[in-house]
């Protein structure tokens, strides 16, 4: 019996994680194709996927795949990053968003040994940059306008 039980969560997260893989490459699908103001949001999407994907790999021991996941969370920030500073909108949200994801990629690294830390301090530290670049473009605006 507790053979079955094992079996069938063991095949629940393996859908779930195939699911969510899914969903992932979906929204890069529509990213593609979407307007200049819907791709920060998309983005930020795709980056809290794979946050939840790198968070459910480094704790199976997928240290690989959960590094690549990483780097999609920054590549994605960053894309959000742009397409926002581009078309002037949701620069406050983006930022906030980077900011939270920053956040649970440290809660992330602390449960992961040294050797394995790096990776995620340099990701976090590249989300630290996309959010200075954020809040100086909004505040830089907010200068502007006072003149």
């Amino acid at each position: 019996m507790r053979r079955l039980a094992f079996t069938v969560l063991l095949l629940a997260l393996a859908s779930a994680y195939g699911a969510a893989k899914d969903e992932t490459a979906e929204l890069k699908a529509r990213l593609e194709s979407a307007r200049p103001e819907e791709r920060p949001e998309l983005c930020i999407r795709i980056a809290r996927q794979q946050l939840r994907n790198a968070d459910k790999l480094y704790s199976e021991g997928k240290f690989d795949q959960a590094r690549d996941a990483v780097d999609d969370i920054v590549t994605y920030s960053e894309k959000a990053r742009d397409a926002a500073t581009q078309t002037k909108k949701h620069l406050k949200n983006v930022e906030i968003d980077v900011r939270k994801i920053a956040e649970k990629l440290r809660d992330i690294k602390r449960t992961l040994v040294f050797e394995d830390q790096p990776p995620v301090e340099q990701a976090i530290r590249r989300l630290e940059d996309i959010r200075t670049t954020l809040l100086k473009e909004m505040f830089a605006k907010e200068k502007k306008e006072k003149k």
